[in-house]
């Protein structure tokens, strides 16, 4: 196919999928036949300290073809959908300049739909307010905090579970940070920053039993590749186990097998279940929040796109 038969900067190509499904190998095949840019859109391979236990792209494979938003943010810090949505328009102006078709990868649902929907504009919320409010969590519960929230702010209480931790710890923390609801937040809010009806997605419909053999294999390899020493020397920091990188895939288990309070046989069962469970969630999540895209097998995709990309 011609660079001629793609208007490169125009359209963009979003490839989503449950963990191991082979996105990141469809990406870079797709981004050496049409010319393509190769966008982060995973929420756990921003993190610089987890190459490994990631299974972030190679050196290698990021020297065929230009890669962005992988490994640049610290595991100190808790990256948010709205940092990225800034970061990825940053990139997207970037690919337009290199006549580049940003491919953008990643099993982040969130990161998907912020792209193409846009994202409520909440300002980032203080650490001490962020910090207080956890105190309460784990003091009152969340169904303590969800009691407090329906009194204070009913419409984003009435769309919670009183179990929902997360969720109801952060609305309280936008409540307390700003003095207005996340209801309220949500009639504002960014802009989406591509063009859905010009995106060319796609969802990998992997088979489950296959999927599970592919997760179980990576783990294994990832303990061959360097992922104990990875996550020893992220424990070395003592960072905070709440934040996001520390609860990466792998990370809490084999945090606890460095400890000695487990096996290295468990720790990675139970970090190679986790990962099984999430891709269920994964599943779900696409299937209810971005019904429309198209469910393609992993060995079909590649034609999919350069098709869908030559109409």
């Amino acid at each position: 196919m011609s660079e001629q038969t793609i208007k490169k900067n125009e359209r963009a190509v979003l490839i989503a999928g449950p963990t191991a499904s082979g996105k990141s190998v469809l990406a870079l095949a797709l981004a050496e036949r049409i010319g393509g840019m190769i966008v982060n859109a995973d929420s756990m391979q921003v993190y610089r300290d987890l190459r490994v236990i990631t299974a972030r792209p190679t050196p290698a494979d990021e020297a065929r073809v230009p890669h962005r938003l992988y490994g640049y943010i610290d595991a100190a810090e808790r990256y948010s959908v709205g940092r990225y949505i800034g970061d990825a328009a940053a990139t997207l102006a970037e690919a337009a300049g290199l006549s580049l078709v940003p491919i953008f990868v990643g099993g982040t649902g969130l990161y998907f739909k912020a792209l193409t929907y846009g994202l409520a504009a909440v300002p980032p919320i203080p650490a001490d307010i962020r910090a207080a409010v956890r105190v309460r969590l784990v003091a009152d519960g969340p169904e303590g905090l969800h009691a407090e929230l329906a009194r204070r702010d009913p419409g984003t209480a009435a769309r919670l579970k009183p179990t929902d931790r997360a969720r109801i710890a952060r609305a309280l923390e936008v409540l307390e940070a700003t003095g207005r609801s996340l209801t309220e937040w949500h009639h504002d809010g960014m802009a989406p920053v591509l063009d859905a009806a010009r995106a060319v997605t796609i969802f990998l419909q992997a088979d489950r039993a296959a999927l599970g053999r592919r997760i179980d294999a990576r783990f294994d390899c990832m303990l061959a590749s360097g992922a104990i020493e990875e996550v020893k020397a992220l424990a070395a920091r003592g960072l905070d186990p709440a934040l996001p990188a520390m609860k990466a895939h792998g990370v809490p288990w084999l945090c606890r097998y460095l400890a000695g309070t487990m096996s290295l046989a468990d720790a990675a069962d139970a970090a190679k279940r986790d990962t099984r469970h999430y891709t269920k969630r994964q599943f779900t999540w696409f299937r209810h929040q971005l019904a429309d895209w198209p469910r393609v097998p992993p060995e079909a995709a590649l034609e999919e796109l350069t098709h869908a990309l030559s109409a």
